[in-house]
């Protein structure tokens, strides 16, 4: 029998990282969270962890750019819950062969739009009628500083040597998507957004030293993603304020 009464969470690209955290502090709040994964060795034992901690996680078999498990994703949420509250698009991708417009590997370019950019907007599509079953559905696009045309324009940005075409492109693409999407359902009551969770010490970047914790980089995607209402929609969400488009 489906339970409607629960709040539900996907979480994409949940097993490491700033998605597990955002799953564990969704989770801590009662939500019935879904730890996307494509690794079905490595979300699943996440899964466990948290479940360990008391919290109702479930691993979902869920690659980004295999719209196969997109699409099996989205049936088993629908058998199961019948709606969907919370969808945080988290998963994405870097690479060291990227870099400047001029030296980049287009490969590698190519390659972060499918996951940055086509990756969110297929599993988006497949989960909007679930989204649109919840009462007020939130959704979360994790994009980045680095996807700022102002913060790219500024020379004097602490991250203005940052030159990378195809990770910091893909997340001002995503950054449109934002936009567009919080138009198309300001009807709706499903508020849109997109954050930068800020330089965390991840794998994507490295372990980046001397950078904030993954406590720290979940803070703006749980808050957008457990925004009340009145809530903003259309924004760019970071830590402790509004990032420039």
């Amino acid at each position: 029998m489906i339970d409607f009464t629960k709040g539900v969470a996907l979480i994409t690209g949940a097993n490491k990282g700033i998605g597990f955290e955002t799953a564990r502090q969704i989770g801590r709040q009662g939500y019935v969270v879904l730890l996307g994964a494509r690794d079905s060795s490595l979300g699943g034992s996440a899964a466990d962890r948290l479940q360990a901690e008391g919290i109702d996680a479930r691993f979902l078999l869920l690659d980004v750019t295999d719209r196969t498990t997109i699409y099996a994703s989205a049936d088993q949420i629908e058998s199961s819950f019948g709606k969907l509250d919370i969808l945080v698009n988290n998963a994405g991708t870097g690479s060291p062969l990227d870099g400047s417009v001029g030296n980049a590997n287009l490969s590698e370019v190519r390659r972060h739009f499918e996951v940055n950019f086509f990756g969110v907007l297929e599993v988006t599509q497949a989960l909007l009628p679930l989204l649109k079953e919840a009462r007020s559905a939130r959704i979360v696009n994790v994009s980045s500083g680095l996807g700022s045309l102002a913060r790219n324009s500024d020379p004097a940005w602490e991250f203005a040597a940052v030159q990378m075409i195809g990770y910091n492109s893909s997340k001002a693409a995503l950054n449109m998507a934002t936009v567009l999407l919080a138009k198309e359902l300001a009807d709706s009551g499903i508020k849109v957004n997109s954050v930068a969770p800020g330089f965390t010490a991840t794998d994507l970047n490295g372990g980046g030293e001397g950078a904030q914790t993954v406590e720290e980089g979940a803070k703006a995607s749980v808050v957008a993603a457990l925004l009340p209402e009145p809530g903003v929609t259309g924004s760019f969400l970071g830590r402790e304020e509004v990032e420039p488009w």
